[in-house]
């Protein structure tokens, strides 16, 4: 048979299409971009390619497909009633054969491995599809005596409820607490899914239910108490198979040695500072990976970086999480990553922040970051002798695993400011250094007495980098040039528009119009009266946080979705106004952040409308680059 996977690279499909290349299959897939994974694919002898098309399912028999792929994928569409779900494969093949498949809320790729591993040891032939590699122990691989029937081991995906089509002879459960909300809508659902596959399977394993065998135990003594529970389950394996508890213990020492990649993996132990990644990201998991982290933390720092993982999960776990920190001593909040979801109210970064800060335990370690590069950037200028820090979840934080080898030192990188009163800067070690601009730039724009500027704070060089103003006027309509990094720009060079200009270096100067004195006296309304319609802002704030959409007022809109009186930490939206964030008590800039999302949010799930941030560094965008670009100065800041 023919068959085609559509997105081979992830971690199970490419496990499923050797497995299938193995039975004699003719296997090929595509994936994005090339990558070790698609490498080594390539060398079992499937055919990968590259991007998709609907050409690439010209003559398959079967399109082996995820949940993860759209089903407006090119190749989906093509392959119409030839396509079938990954873990309807896998379950039919399970069912099938003398087979092992290891289910659980936590635990299965570990359990997996060392119960393939342990039965290796043991000298059975072991065929094997696993959602994690160790070492050299690749995700899927057929060895032992040639000749001899193998025996299936197969970690058993819950996620998308195939788990319920599984009749294994040896149902392995490790545990059992809900997660998946995206396909489970309740906890009732997800638990009825685990009891169909064990009422189908011939024995069922209950890995939290083991006694305890003192060999055993003695073997496997120097792994954390969930890992022993792991290994446990992966010994009651092989003693149900028939093999003698003597030999089980004597091989599980050089088994349970190492663990799959990303559980728990030192990428950098040196000069007393280590970095370790690990693939939790339910918060049961990431309890377990925390107090490892605080074992190995000898009198220093343990600083964890979590990205979580989907907004269905986050949403749904949400209250769950803070438990999780109560041993670090710092945790950074990186962006949600999607998987394959899109954006879900209530699910957002923000909204872990929010319920982490409210926690009395967790709340004041816990930090917001743009991105993970920025809070890798953090990690490393802050990381000292005895730190331990912490790179948590299942997302493309992984992705910082190289830095951390690299070690390289990240770069300062220079922002000039004015008064800086619209400038808002993060509580996290950046590498961004705020200058003081000097020179007439750096003059408080009320020196130039524009009605329409009556009240906005700030220097002149900020009104100009952020094109200020009020009541429909703005900074750039009484200029003539400006002065850039030793150069004159005319006011047509600079890109003004609404709260915005293209200048990104040092403004030192600055001409007026030259009928400026007639343009003045044309707007209408003295500087006086133009005072007086502006409202008097509470003490905290400067004004502002975002701009107003074309056609319509950010206030109203944020006054519509019901963001007045929201609350962060010590920061908090005016009663008076849903556009004005007040500093309050023990307000931080992560407050400010988190809050402004959560604001954004509301205003892009009700109404579909996405507001831009009017204050400078306020990048809310989903995976933010850290080195966004920051205006000089402006109006509207805490």
């Amino acid at each position: 048979m023919k068959i085609h996977f559509a997105g081979v690279g992830g971690v199970g499909m490419a496990a499923l299409a050797v497995l299938l290349k193995n039975r004699g299959h003719e296997v090929s897939g595509c994936d994005l971009k090339p990558t070790p994974r698609t490498a080594w694919l390539e060398a079992q002898g499937v055919h990968v390619l590259f991007g998709h098309s609907a050409d690439h399912v010209t003559g398959a028999d079967l399109v082996v497909a995820t949940p993860a792929v759209s089903c407006e994928n090119p190749e989906i569409v093509a392959a119409a009633g030839r396509v079938t779900y990954r873990g309807e494969v896998l379950a039919k093949i399970v069912g099938d054969c003398d087979s092992v498949a290891v289910c659980g809320s936590h635990g299965k790729t570990t359990t997996s491995t060392f119960t393939a591993k342990l039965l290796l040891a043991l000298g059975e032939r072991v065929e094997w599809a696993i959602g994690g590699e160790t070492g050299d122990f690749h995700v899927a691989g057929c060895e032992g005596p040639e000749g001899r029937r193998p025996v299936l081991v197969v970690e058993a995906d819950e996620s998308d409820g195939t788990l319920s089509q599984y009749r294994a002879k040896t149902l392995v459960v490790t545990n059992c607490e809900y997660d998946h909300p995206d396909h489970f809508k309740t906890p009732a659902d997800y638990f009825a899914c685990y009891d169909i596959a064990r009422r189908q399977a011939d024995d069922v394993i209950d890995a939290e239910q083991l006694p305890d065998i003192p060999e055993i135990g003695y073997a496997i003594a120097a792994l954390a108490p969930h890992n022993r529970i792991n290994a446990r389950a992966a010994a009651e394996v092989a003693l149900r198979r028939g093999h003698e508890i003597g030999r089980i213990a004597e091989a599980l020492p050089a088994v349970v040695s190492a663990l799959p990649d990303r559980r728990f993996q030192v990428l950098r132990n040196a000069d007393g500072m280590v970095v370790v990644a690990d693939y939790a990201h339910h918060p049961t998991e990431m309890k377990c990976a925390v107090e490892m982290a605080r074992s190995i933390c000898s009198g220093g720092v343990l600083r964890v970086l979590f990205q979580p993982h989907r907004y269905s999960r986050t949403k749904a776990l949400l209250g769950n999480f803070a438990r999780a920190f109560q041993l670090a001593d710092e945790v950074i909040l990186c962006p949600t990553y999607a998987a394959f979801e899109r954006p879900m109210e209530g699910g957002d970064i923000a909204d872990l922040y929010a319920s982490c800060r409210a926690d009395p335990q967790a709340g004041a370690k816990v930090r917001l970051a743009r991105s993970c590069i920025e809070a890798w950037t953090h990690a490393r200028r802050t990381m000292k002798s005895g730190d331990v820090t912490l790179l948590l979840g299942a997302g493309d934080i992984i992705e910082l695993a190289p830095l951390a080898a690299a070690w390289t030192e990240p770069p300062e990188r220079k922002v000039w400011i004015g008064a800086g009163t619209n400038t808002w800067q993060s509580d996290l070690e950046t590498g961004e250094v705020y200058v003081h601009t000097a020179g007439r730039a750096a003059l408080p724009g009320s020196k130039l007495g524009i009605p329409w500027m009556a009240g906005i704070p700030g220097t002149v060089g900020g009104w100009i980098k952020m094109n200020a103003g009020a009541f429909g006027h703005s900074i750039s309509e009484v200029l003539s040039r400006v002065k850039v990094d030793g150069r004159w720009l005319a006011a047509a060079e600079c890109g003004f528009d609404y709260r915005k200009s293209n200048i990104s270096g040092e403004i030192q100067d600055f001409e007026l119009v030259e009928n400026f004195p007639e343009v003045i006296a044309n707007c209408g309304f003295s500087q006086e009266q133009y005072l007086a319609r502006r409202r008097k802002f509470p003490p905290g704030t400067k004004g502002s946080v975002f701009k107003n959409p074309e056609g319509d007022y950010a206030g109203r809109l944020l006054e519509q979705a019901g963001c007045k009186g929201l609350r962060v930490g010590g920061a908090y939206v005016w009663n008076e106004h849903a556009n004005v964030i007040v500093a309050g008590e023990g307000a931080t800039p992560s407050d400010f952040l988190a809050l402004s999302r959560i604001m954004r949010n509301r205003v892009l799930f009700r109404f579909g409308v996405r507001l831009e941030a009017e204050v400078c560094g306020l990048d809310l965008g989903q995976n933010a680059c850290a080195s966004a670009p920051l205006a000089q100065n402006g109006p509207n800041m805490i």
